[in-house]
Formats: structure tokens, sequence, C-alpha cells
């Protein structure tokens, strides 16, 4: 009969895993033991820096930390990216290699947007015996519904004039860019390198139904915020310059192509015929996150760094939690350093519904900054396309004011992309047509956004566990000048905030 220890050797799955493998050499075995010594190192060295953070925590100033919370597409990042050039803007602009290649990756996506639209347009009128059923797009991201809100009927969505034997040529001729997104896309998401919703130009490639593409252009790249995908676009345009320039020599630099195809780039979006097409399907490129389309010679030049309005324009979706810290100087108690913490939720719509999940890990937060973008009044979410965009936003507002664990958690609003809902009011998009509740009030800024506020802040009175102060921003995050005042403002706020809460202050 085996001895218990041994039993208990041999059920163990750790120990079996542990063991030396069979038959092992000298020489493999004092290199293994060699490994295994050096891992211990690593492991106790990290050991040691987490206690000596520890400990310099707990002898320094309370942190402060801010929390971002908003939908997908809310302008969360973009805040993200105010605070890291407000506070580190060496840091910031040192990673401008990283961002030209993201920049890229938008230019790429909307093209994309174009051709598949193009490519609709051909199936329509070759689909003469097909059946009435063939599948539409009738959303992508919250792009293709008509100016009205309703889908738009799949005649009326080709009441425009026809493509020519150009335009089909030019689309050929872009067909390089289905490598240049493969391309990007693998080099920014390797294997287990985090959470994906990514497609290819498949309505360029001769792969995918008509379904399947439908289904595709629904989809984004998303990175999970865990992954150090700034790294990976680094060593991917390692033969890069200092400042971030591509290097001409490399055949396979993804801008180089780029470069190529920019004039054709450039006609398909000049074009007309392209423009009506656009306008008749519904599509807005202009409002959609990291559209660059208004400058492609510029960003697509050899020698293009992007700026720092490049930067907080690019769009790249993020999943998952990140912290990001900051050390700051107080005005209020002598120029003392504290760390600043601010805390990114990605925007996938069952992150930030689960609030049972995350919130309880949040209830030391000194403020919550929440982005609500009024742009989304006439759009529906990717997720789900019974839901108006701005209706979810406020159910997400209306969750957090009411949670007891966040009731002493200052909460802040930014009712953001103020720019795009001015310009669909100019464009005669009726807000009442699709916020039911406002009725036949003028369609103007000034009331629409004051109706807003009003209703964001009753939620906020009415819901809170206990009385708060309701603090709203107008903004729109793309604008470096006019955010950066607003986040000085609210920094200073909350840190004066926090010396009166331990009475340092006040």
């Amino acid at each position: 009969m085996p001895s218990k220890s041994k039993i208990v050797t041999e059920g163990d799955p750790l120990a079996r895993v542990m063991a030396p493998p069979p038959n092992e050499t000298e020489e493999q075995r004092e290199a293994r033991v060699a490994a295994e010594a050096e891992a211990k190192k690593i492991s106790d060295a990290i050991d040691e820096e987490l206690q000596r953070q520890a400990k310099a925590e707990k002898r320094g100033p309370k942190p402060v930390k801010i929390l971002l919370l908003g939908q997908s597409e809310s302008g969360k990042s973009t805040t993200l990216k105010n605070f890291q050039l407000m506070n580190t803007p060496k840091a910031f602009r040192a990673e401008r290699a990283s961002w030209r290649a993201v920049v890229h990756l938008n230019v790429v996506r909307s093209i994309r947007v174009i051709v598949e639209a193009m490519s609709e347009t051909q199936a329509y009128h070759a689909s003469t015996y097909s059946s009435p059923n063939t599948p539409v797009r009738t959303h992508a991201p919250d792009l293709f519904r008509s100016p009205s809100g309703s889908s738009l009927s799949r005649d009326a969505r080709f009441q425009h004039p026809p493509l020519t034997a150009e335009h089909l040529k030019l689309k050929l001729r872009l067909s390089p860019l289905v490598q240049v997104e493969e391309t990007l896309i693998r080099k920014l998401t390797p294997a287990g390198s985090g959470e994906m919703e990514a497609t290819q130009l498949l309505c360029m490639s001769s792969g995918g139904s008509h379904a399947e593409r439908v289904r595709a252009l629904d989809r984004e790249l998303a990175v999970n915020s865990q992954f150090a995908w700034k790294g990976v676009f680094h060593k991917m345009i390692g033969r890069t310059s200092q400042d971030g320039e591509a290097d001409a020599g490399d055949p396979d630099d993804p801008s180089l192509v780029l470069h190529a195809c920019a004039e054709d780039m450039i006609t398909l979006w000049d074009d007309p015929v392209i423009k009506a097409l656009l306008r008749a399907q519904g599509i807005r490129l202009e409002d959609m996150p990291g559209f660059f389309l208004d400058c492609i010679e510029r960003v697509t030049h050899p020698k293009y760094v992007p700026t720092d309005d490049d930067i907080l324009r690019a769009r790249l979706k993020t999943l998952g939690v990140s912290e990001h810290r900051f050390t700051i100087k107080e005005v209020f108690a002598g120029g003392i350093s504290r760390d600043l913490r601010i805390y990114d939720v990605g925007g996938h719509r069952s992150l930030v519904r689960l609030r049972a999940a995350w919130a309880p890990f949040f209830d030391d937060m000194n403020a919550i900054l929440f982005l609500a973008p009024l742009s989304g009044f006439d759009q529906v979410l990717a997720e789900d396309e019974s839901v108006n965009r701005l209706e979810d936003s406020v159910l997400l507002w209306k969750s957090i004011c009411s949670n007891p664990l966040l009731g002493k958690t200052n909460l802040i609003l930014f009712l953001n992309k103020i720019d795009i809902f001015k310009a669909k009011l100019r464009a005669g998009i009726q807000f009442g047509q699709y916020i039911i509740s406002y009725g036949n009030r003028p369609n103007d800024y000034d009331n629409t956004s004051a109706y807003m506020r009003r209703k964001f802040g009753q939620i906020h009175r009415e819901y809170s566990p206990q009385a708060r102060t309701f603090y709203c921003h107008f903004t729109s995050v793309t604008d470096t000048k006019s955010t950066s005042e607003v986040l000085v403002n609210i920094q200073e706020s909350i840190i004066h905030a926090n010396l009166k809460s331990i009475s340092l202050t006040g």
C-alpha cells in the first residue's frame, strides 16, 4: 500500500509540473537550477519594490484618485490624454511614434467605410434577382442611420449618381490597404495580448459573404488596457528616427504603402459622387472618432510626426481597467508633491454596466469624472441598436448617482462633444425627435444643452444617497486649450477638498 506522502505527491498537479524532466542530464539540471534561481531573484526584487512603495505611500501624502467613467466613445481616453499632456508633457510627446501608427490605422478604417459603401452600392445594382431579405447595414458604429434617425429604406439608400468605371478602378488601386490594416492589427494585438474586435477589409478581398461584411464593419479594433501596445508599436517601427519619422528604406513599413495610396485616397474622399453616396447612406465620417481624411497628405507623409491635437483625435478602443499615475504640486499646502491617480474603466457596455462588480474597488475615489456625449442624441449603441446613446448615458449616470458605495464621492459631469452636437443642430437634425420629452422647444444649442444639464442635475439631486454638489461642464475634450483649463480647475478643487477632508486646510 502506497504511503500517504506518495499519494499526496502523485495527486498534486503542481508537483508534477514542477518535477524535473525525466532523463535530465547534469548540464540541463544546472541550467534549470540557474534559471529557477534567476526567476526567484526577480520575484524577490518585485516583492521588495512593492513593499517599498507600500511603506512610502503610508509615510507620504495620501494620493488623489479620479475615476473616469462613460460609455464607449464618450471621450474617456481623450480626457486621459489631456491629463497626461498637462502633467507629463515630455512623456506624452515621447510617444508620438506610437500614435503615428494609430492615426494611420484610423485613416485605413475611414477608407474601409467608404469602400464598403461602394461595395453595397455595387451589390444592390447587381442583385436584381436576389432575395428581398438580403441583409443591409442599418448601423455601424452608429454612423449608418439616416438623418431622421430611422433606418433608411433599401431603395432610398442608393438614390445617388451611379458609380463609374473610374470609381471601381480607384477602389481596386486602394486594395493594398488590406495588407496595411492587417499588418497594423497583427503588430498591435499579437496572440494572447488581449481582447480584440478587429476586422480586415473583407469587402476589398474575395472572401466573406455580404452578411459577414455587414457584421464585420460594425466591429472595431480594441486593445486590453493592461497590454503595452505602445511598446509593441515602437518595436514595429523600430527603424524610425528619434522623432518618429519612418525609414524610407524599409519596404515593410505600412506608412510607405499609405503614402503611395495618398493621392487616390484624396481623390476618393473629394469625389462628389462618393460624397452623394455617403449622404444617401447616412454616413457622416466627419463625426467618426479618429477622422483624418481632411488631412491625408499631411498624415501619410513619410516624415509625418503627430501633433498634440492629432494624438488627442486618434482613436484606439481600450478594454479593461487601467491606472495612470502623475506627480502634482499642491498650491494649497506649500507646493507639496502628491500622487494623482487616474483610473480609466474601458467603455465596453458589459463592463460599465456591471456596477456591482467594479464599484467596491473604487469606493475610495476622491471624484468620478463622468463623460456623456451630447452628440449621441441621434445615434444608437453599437452593442444594442434598440438603445439610444444619450438615453444610455442618462441611465448609467442614474446608476452611479444612486450607488450607496459611491455616496460620498464627488461626481463631475462632462457633457461632451458639444462641437459635433452644435454641428448636428445647425444641420437641422431635430433634437426633440429623438429626446421625446424635449417636445417642440427651440432646436438650438442654448435650449437643448440647458435642458440636458437640468435633466442630469435632477437625477443627481434625487438619486444621490446624500446631498452633494453638482459639478457640470460642457466640453469638447479634443480642444486642448479649453479642456486643460477645466481640468486644472477640477484638479485643484479635488486636491483642496481632499485636504479639507483630512483637516489640513480650512
